[in-house]
């Protein structure tokens, strides 16, 4: 956390937010397919961008490795230039990737294009175990060699990479990322089980097939990667932030109000529109994008359990989480994909909610994280009232989840750290301004 004025928002709460917001490309496929261009002959161009720090620290990076970036003709538009990849400065990539986590998926694109990658310690939320030993055995098993110095990680190709058998062991979206990015100009034939098969991958697998890649989806988890020898460009628009979308959604229901979310798309939110409409709250889906609001009346309580695509995404849980402090009744949150995401409860409580964690698993999925000893699972007592605090952000997701508690609260909440937000929130505090939320700066 910083004390400084810039990275604190006061948050006056109790008003309902009304109106329009728009969500643009999603902060889960557009870093990644801005990597996807170092691995193309020619100049590629992205399009609905949306201005977060995490496209910014890719963007820094990628000019750091000599590809030209440059905005597009249209708003949200990147056109990007990798005729001229070179070594990158140990000490500039450090001070850029210090705080992502996105440059781990930049070793295979530059290991085919320059023969070596160097990657530095990595940042990120702090919401569980995502270790990165898992990329670099991946890398091992398509050939790379790698050199742990004090200052991060020295990777070399010293011949082409060559395809290989890959299981996970849980599907993960980074591990599934970093296998797609890398087999695609690996000799031979990769096969990838226990895949991740986010909306985002499929995005990620439409990005590289339309540069040339050979890429296969089972409905087992499969994907099948035939290796080429040369990728071009691409042109592509990214598939809307379905995780802001369904956050601006939590956002309407624990203030009683009513959000247009212009941009965002049924597809790939069908698991959060049903428990929403559990919930108790109400959408109605247009061509261009979905109303969410509270229809009056008490919400309801539910029993909840997080997972993999095409279930409830782990990042849609916190901020529903706010909204069912408001439910009558017992919610039972059960969290499977990251151990540590419902330590952001605690302020929830400091601020007038009752909720309770466990260790134990309250549901029935099955679950890694049973009989380590993580605070897991989750009851929801409400509906409670919220009270104004001082918050401090822990993540991401639970930043934003704090906003939306400010704002259901009675009278002024202190939220620091706000800059953390915009990770993954474009404008987030013009957006709050146009719903009509009262914020400003101290």
């Amino acid at each position: 956390m910083t004390d400084s004025a810039a990275d604190v928002l006061l948050v006056h709460g109790g008003a309902p937010l009304e109106g329009e917001i728009r969500v643009r490309g999603a902060k889960n496929l557009v870093p990644k397919a801005m990597v996807a261009a170092l691995l193309g002959s020619e100049p590629s161009r992205l399009r609905n961008v949306p201005d977060i720090r995490d496209v910014r620290v890719v963007r820094g990076l990628l000019q750091l490795h000599g590809v030209t970036v440059r905005t597009g003709d249209e708003s949200g538009e990147l056109v990007l230039d990798p005729s001229h990849v070179e070594s990158a400065n140990v000490a500039d990539i450090d001070a850029h990737a210090g705080s992502s986590r996105i440059p781990i998926l930049f070793c295979g694109p530059l290991l085919h294009r320059l023969g070596h990658a160097f990657i530095p310690g990595l940042g990120g939320c702090d919401i569980g175990g995502r270790p990165v030993d898992f990329h670099f055995d991946v890398l091992r098993k398509f050939g790379a060699t790698i050199e742990k110095r004090a200052d991060g990680q020295y990777l070399e190709a010293p011949q082409r990479l060559r395809g290989t058998k890959i299981r996970l062991p849980y599907p993960s979206v980074g591990s599934t990322e970093q296998v797609l990015l890398t087999a695609v100009l690996a000799d031979g034939v990769t096969e990838l089980s226990n895949a991740a098969v986010e909306p985002e991958i499929e995005d990620l697998i439409c990005v590289l097939q339309k540069m040339g890649a050979i890429i296969s989806m089972d409905t087992d988890r499969t994907i099948r990667i035939t290796g080429v020898d040369k990728l071009g460009g691409y042109t592509h628009r990214a598939l809307p932030d379905r995780l802001e979308a369904a956050s601006w959604a939590s956002a309407a229901l624990a203030t009683e109000g009513s959000v247009f979310v212009r941009g965002a798309e049924q597809r790939s939110m069908i698991a959060f529109l049903n428990t929403f409409r559990k919930v108790g709250g109400a959408f109605e889906i247009g061509d261009e994008g979905i109303r969410f609001w509270h229809p009056g009346g008490p919400l309801n309580a539910i029993a909840l359990e997080t997972d993999v695509h095409p279930g409830f995404q782990t990042d849609w849980q916190q901020p529903l989480v706010v909204a069912l402090t408001q439910a009558s009744g017992l919610s039972i949150v059960h969290e499977t994909v990251y151990e540590s995401r419902l330590g952001f409860t605690s302020a929830l409580n400091q601020m007038g909610a009752h909720i309770q964690l466990y260790r134990e698993c309250l549901g029935g999925m099955p679950c890694r994280f049973g009989q380590r000893n993580f605070l897991h699972s989750a009851v929801v007592s409400g509906p409670t009232r919220l009270q104004g605090s001082d918050l401090i952000i822990p993540d991401l997701r639970g930043g934003f989840s704090y906003l939306i508690a400010a704002l259901a609260a009675q009278g002024t909440s202190r939220v620091h750290g706000i800059d953390l937000i915009n990770r993954g929130y474009e404008n987030f505090q013009q957006k709050l301004v146009d719903l009509g939320a009262k914020v400003d700066r101290p």
